[in-house]
């Protein structure tokens, strides 16, 4: 079961880069783009099939995935005429997660605590402002357990990561513009606006956030923040199983549980620079 992707189309048309004063590279926006689909679906794409999801002209994506698939970021399967994510693009991410000091830390701590709470236990990183991906992972060794996907991107105010969110990144925020973007989410249980607002105001107060069931029924996932230096939520450690689980086994200690690995690590990286 795959627990965390992205919720809905891509937030911008590939077209129409976001206004801003950074020059634009259509092509390589273009190419992270097709990149990014490519690994976020289930199964092999064709060319139309690409252009449409990503609002391109057929012609000008054939060309961008005959480049990625001469650099081996792309499969291209001549019988079926449909493209996949490459192997070529493993060493890439291998090396990011080599160098990424909180991923070196936190990932033998995951480990030990999957296995200790018997839960799914997950790291994640806010990769911009409408999104976080998870950067490590660790399942609990049980015969049933929900599947998380490391690299999966999600919305930054779904679920329990986007209370934390909103709570201590988005202080500031109008209630309008608070309320556009919780519009666009998708749930299995949709809170409403209010109770959504109160929440993150509880969030705040505690220091953790819970959601029970709203994000995808019959899951609770527990969600703690970290900070970097300037204060704000760079990061977050989160707990998921079917609710009758986190239940039994307390969600209280699992809690308190992530809130001593996010010290442990925080004072780490704090201390040694690490990022």
């Amino acid at each position: 079961m795959s627990l965390y992707l992205d919720n809905g189309p891509p937030s911008a048309n590939v077209n129409q880069p976001p206004p801003d004063h950074r020059r634009q590279v259509p092509a390589v926006t273009r190419a992270i783009a097709i990149l990014r689909h490519l690994g976020r679906s289930k199964e092999p794409l064709g060319v139309n099939q690409l252009a449409r999801a990503l609002s391109l002209v057929p012609s000008t994506c054939l060309h961008i995935l005959r480049v990625l698939t001469e650099e081996g970021l792309v499969d291209f399967d001549p019988r079926t005429k449909r493209y996949a994510i490459g192997i070529g693009i493993l060493p890439i991410a291998r090396s990011a997660i080599q160098r990424n000091g909180f991923i070196s830390l936190i990932e033998p701590r995951l480990t030990e605590l999957s296995a200790e709470v018997g839960a799914t236990v997950l790291a994640t990183r806010l990769a911009d402002a409408e999104h976080m991906v998870v950067v490590a992972l660790s399942h609990a060794p049980l015969p049933f357990r929900l599947q998380v996907e490391l690299g999966s991107r999600f919305p930054t105010l779904i679920s329990a990561t986007g209370r934390c969110h909103a709570a201590f990144n988005l202080v500031d925020a109008g209630t309008a513009e608070l309320r556009t973007r919780f519009a666009a989410l998708k749930w299995d249980h949709p809170p409403a606006f209010d109770d959504w607002l109160r929440e993150v105001e509880l969030t705040r107060h505690d220091g953790f956030a819970v959601d029970t069931g709203r994000y995808i029924s019959g899951v609770t996932i527990l969600a703690v923040p970290m900070f970097g230096r300037d204060g704000r939520m760079t990061h977050s450690i989160v707990a998921i199983d079917i609710s009758e689980r986190i239940t039994a086994r307390g969600q209280r200690s699992i809690i308190a549980r992530l809130l001593q690995v996010r010290d442990e690590v925080s004072n780490q990286m704090l201390g040694d620079g690490a990022g």
